[in-house]
């Protein structure tokens, strides 16, 4: 197997920032994208490797993937590039892993379970802050009550980067997502609210459509899940708002406007931003007999988190820790994978 790793849309914020972190790590990753010169420049910065090549060039991206042994996708959003790359992976056997959060594309990885079983490929979407932190979580409160039937994980963060928000602008008009009965159920934008102490007081939290609705099903096989993102007033209104205003805000002329926003926007989280900031991660298991577990996570700011879980599980999988098909973060390392990150610590609140 090679030792080394395409890492493809490293001239994006948080690519560019896995790829430093990387190479502080001794990696040596081939820095992949669509714009030479955003690529050429990292590159050159860092010592590394870099090709040019847009997703739609098969030739090409099956190509770069012959000479590595994994693909640490992070180009979005995900739900238009996850899969030609997917595709390519399992064209050339080389394993994939991306950081997105977007519910569609775990479901449609996990459609690929049986393919990938038999070419000795590992799909394993969402390795940065969704889903590992809030995976692991899951994977360990179900340990410790295994006769759950309902899952609430929740979770309070920063700053987010021009990515995150184009993807959250793009799935605005799309309403809420949880997962009932095993099945994953529509319902409405900010559907549910709850009072959610993440450690330092309780804080107004509204559910949102994260990746764990996927997931943690197949993580834990709980079959009711619910996510819930902190929130201030003003976001949670603007949230109900959009209940009413979804036609609106899907049409191709309000996004693109939307998007000029963030683009004129901070990149994402300034270094020390990063530096000084937290995530916290909350979650709670109940049984039909009303048995209750709760336990907590603390960890680095997101982007920070995304990097250096990305980057743990990408060691793993050059020194051969693998498991063929698609999996979750927690199935193939185990609910303590979040554990071995620097600032992290896990506290179980109540039994």
């Amino acid at each position: 197997m090679s030792d080394r790793f395409l890492l493809y849309g490293a001239n994006g914020y948080t690519g560019s920032l896995i790829a430093h972190y990387g190479v502080q790590r001794g990696l040596q990753p081939i820095l992949a994208g669509r714009n030479s010169q955003q690529l050429g420049t990292l590159a050159a910065s860092l010592g590394l490797e870099y090709k040019a090549f847009s997703l739609e060039d098969t030739a090409a991206v099956d190509a770069a993937l012959l000479d590595v042994a994994a693909v640490l996708h992070c180009a979005g959003p995900f739900s238009r590039t996850s899969k030609p790359m997917v595709e390519a992976c399992l064209r050339t056997q080389t394993h994939y892993l991306d950081i997105t959060g977007e519910v569609s594309v775990f479901e449609a990885i996990a459609a690929l379970d049986a393919e990938a079983k038999s070419l000795g490929v590992m799909l394993l979407p969402g390795v940065g802050f969704d889903v590992v932190p809030s995976d692991c979580l899951a994977a360990h409160l179900k340990a410790q009550l295994p006769t759950a039937t309902q899952l609430s994980l929740a979770f309070q963060a920063g700053q987010m980067s021009r990515g995150t928000a184009t993807t959250m602008v793009e799935n605005q008009h799309r309403g809420g997502l949880i997962r009932r009965g095993g099945v994953l159920t529509p319902v409405e934008a900010a559907w549910r609210t709850r009072a959610i102490d993440f450690g330092e007081g309780e804080v107004l939290a509204t559910t949102i459509p994260w990746g764990d609705v996927s997931t943690a099903f197949y993580s834990t096989g709980i079959p009711d899940i619910e996510v819930y993102m902190a929130v201030e007033s003003k976001t949670y209104w603007a949230m109900v708002a959009s209940r009413y205003l979804g036609w609106l805000l899907g049409l191709d002329v309000i996004q693109d406007f939307q998007k000029r926003l963030i683009i004129a926007g901070a990149p994402g989280p300034t270094e020390a931003q990063r530096a000084q900031g937290k995530s916290r991660f909350w979650g709670e298991v109940l049984d039909p007999s009303g048995n209750r577990r709760v336990s907590l996570l603390q960890c680095p700011e997101g982007y920070t988190l995304t990097a250096r879980t990305a980057l743990a599980i990408i060691e793993k999988v050059l020194a051969g820790q693998v498991s063929p098909g698609f999996q979750t973060p927690s199935r193939v390392y185990g609910a303590d994978l979040i554990l071995e990150i620097e600032g992290v610590m896990r506290s179980d609140i109540s039994g």
